[in-house]
């Protein structure tokens, strides 16, 4: 049976006092390959491990909203207000009804966020202004990027830490994440030097695909310890939770897929990764 999302679980602690969170940016401008789906149920699997977390959906579909069971009427002052209005951060904050776990929503008034963005100072550093404003009040901070390489991307660019890319095998994933990992470099040279590929994360993975393991294995050889050992398996109950308002990790915590998630979770909170992304920072 699936996990209820208001399921009693203690609160994760608050961070230490003047501790920043980690903002890791999941981002590929391809669509289909798993952003969202990546960005709900690692957010999830983090904060079940007694880490408080906070999404920002920064896509107009509002996917991450609609994943973690919000409606889209109860969504009131979100992603759009914080970046063209200048809205706190924190009270744009809605808790998810998992413990420790809360979303800045995303609504359609995001869709004219790229034209409006365009006009405003300094408008790739609105939501890097947000944060910097915020109370430490989360150890890690996700968002959920648009499939495309515009303005709102670009905030969360700026605005991050790292870059999560959530690829498919597939042969066209390649050449979309070289331009890619070109943006990344600019961005570094130019905007935000701190940022760092956090890794590259192979989803939507059938084993029995030659095709699928031709190209994990030419994405292992090329980007080594940048690829998470943690892989997404292609898998019915990922698919279904978006439908029931949950993410797999509490719908079905059993399937393949939560499984692969909570991998994945322990894979990014651990000391080994810290060294590679420092090490990836002085190559992309």
């Amino acid at each position: 049976m699936p996990e209820s999302i208001d399921a009693v679980v203690e609160p994760a602690p608050a961070p230490a006092a003047g501790r920043q969170p980690r903002v890791i940016a999941v981002a590929n401008q391809k669509g289909g390959v798993g952003k969202t789906t990546t960005a709900i149920n690692l957010a999830t699997a983090l904060a079940a491990t007694e880490h408080r977390v906070l999404v920002i959906d920064l896509a107009p579909q509002g996917n991450a909203s609609t994943g973690f069971g919000i409606d889209r009427r109860a969504r009131r002052q979100g992603t759009y207000e914080v970046l063209i209005d200048g809205a706190a951060l924190a009270g744009s904050a809605a808790p998810t009804g998992i413990p420790g776990l809360d979303i800045v929503t995303s609504s359609m008034d995001l869709a004219g966020a790229e034209i409006e963005l365009v006009g405003l100072e300094q408008r790739e550093f609105r939501l890097q202004q947000a944060l910097a404003a915020a109370p430490a009040d989360y150890d890690y901070v996700l968002i959920d990027c648009p499939p495309s390489l515009g303005l709102l991307t670009l905030n969360a660019l700026v605005a991050a830490d790292s870059v999560l890319v959530p690829m498919q095998c597939e042969f066209y994933a390649l050449e979309g994440l070289s331009a890619l990992l070109d943006t990344i470099g600019r961005v570094r040279e130019t905007l935000n030097s701190r940022l760092a590929l956090e890794g590259l994360l192979l989803t939507m993975f059938d084993r029995r695909n030659s095709l699928a393991r031709q190209v994990e294995e030419e994405v292992r050889h090329h980007f080594g310890d940048q690829v998470f050992r943690a892989v997404i398996p292609r898998n019915v109950r990922v698919s279904e939770s978006p439908s029931h308002g949950m993410p797999v990790v509490r719908y079905d915590p059993s399937s393949r897929g939560a499984t692969a998630y909570r991998a994945l979770a322990r894979e990014l909170a651990g000391p080994a990764r810290a060294d590679t992304v420092r090490g990836a920072a002085q190559v992309v």
